[in-house]
Order: C-alpha cells, then sequence, then structure tokens
C-alpha cells in the first residue's frame, strides 16, 4: 500500500470550505512568526520550537487520513471541513498562553492557567476573526480534548465531529508526540517547520 502525502498548511487549507478558509487563513498568516515559535507544548508533545506549528499541521494530516479510511466503512454525519476548521482552532490560545523567557523556557502566563480563561480566549479570538460557529462545530471545539468534569453516564455530551477530533488531536499528542521528525520522516513529506 502506497503512503499517502503529507500536506503542507496551504494544501490543507484548500480542503476548509469558505468562509472558515479565509478567516482561518487570515488567523494563520496574521500570527506565522508566532506560530513558528511556540512549542506545541511544555512538555507532553511536539515539544521543540515551532512544535505548535507542527503539531497543527499534523493533526490536520491525521485527520485527513483517518477521515476517509473510516468513511469507507461507515459515512460521517460531519465533513471533512468541519474536522479541519475544528483542528486549526483547537489551540488557537496556546500561542499567547506561554511567555519565553531569557533562560529560553516556557512559562505559563498566569491569567492563562485555568482552562476557563483559555476557552474564554479562545472564543474572543475568534469573535475578533468573525468566525461564527455551528451548534456541532462549538460542540467540537468546546470538547475536543474530552468532556473532563461534563462527562455523565446519562447522556452523550461529546458530540461525533468532537470525538473524531478528540481522537486525531490525542494521536497527535500521545500516540505522535515527538512527530514530525526533524529528519527522515517515515510518512512522506512529513517535515519540521524548523521553528
Amino acid at each position: 500500500m502506497e503512503k499517502p502525502k503529507y500536506l503542507t498548511m496551504e494544501e490543507l487549507f484548500l480542503k476548509i470550505d469558505e468562509p472558515y478558509r479565509s478567516q482561518c487563513w487570515k488567523i494563520y498568516l496574521d500570527n506565522l512568526e508566532l506560530f513558528h515559535v511556540v512549542q506545541g507544548s511544555t512538555n507532553n508533545h511536539q515539544n521543540w520550537r515551532g512544535g505548535y506549528h507542527d503539531h497543527i499541521v499534523e493533526v490536520l494530516n491525521i485527520a485527513v487520513l483517518l477521515y476517509d479510511l473510516l468513511g469507507s466503512a461507515r459515512p460521517h454525519p460531519f465533513s471533512l471541513s468541519d474536522t479541519l476548521v475544528i483542528l486549526f482552532l483547537h489551540d488557537i490560545e496556546k500561542p499567547w498562553k506561554y511567555e519565553l523567557r531569557a533562560d529560553g523556557e516556557l512559562y505559563h502566563i498566569p491569567s492563562m492557567q485555568k482552562k476557563a480563561d483559555q476557552h474564554a480566549f479562545r472564543e474572543k479570538k475568534l469573535e475578533g476573526y468573525g468566525i461564527m460557529l455551528t451548534p456541532a462545530q462549538a460542540n467540537a471545539l468546546k470538547y475536543v480534548e474530552g468532556e473532563g468534569d461534563d462527562y455523565s453516564s446519562r447522556h452523550r455530551v461529546m458530540n461525533e465531529l468532537a470525538s473524531f477530533c478528540h481522537m486525531c488531536d490525542s494521536w497527535s499528542a500521545r500516540g505522535w508526540h515527538g512527530y514530525p521528525l526533524a529528519e527522515n520522516d517515515p510518512w512522506t513529506g512529513a517535515k519540521r517547520s524548523g521553528g
């Protein structure tokens, strides 16, 4: 079986429907330098300079791969475009969540340490770029990292889109936490952004 091509951010954005493509592209271009500086996390995944950018490209590529594979068995109740929008936005607060200090370490900004503060920042960022999510997309963005304290055995909290996005993010952050490799990545075309 031939390996799928690892898509660039530009190629991935072409798979997003309007108006989201233009809105997300604007966020990306407006903050490109910042996205290439921040790590994916302080320790757990893509924790190198530019790792945030690499995590986003990685998780979007995972989504493209899994969307087609799972969709060949059963139809999805959401579009690939919906998936890519949510995964592009799912950590959008991260570049502003940390401060790079003189010792080269990232430190949490005190006002961004709580999940509620991060979610509020994310909502404000989306509003500033005119991004209006559907109820299904809003559920997915809220629960892309899991249901947390909202979990219930009496009703389903996370919708299908949220579950799919969670799966992609989890695999990037925990399964392939060190990818893409700096050199010779086994996925054709995959490479780090270089920070």
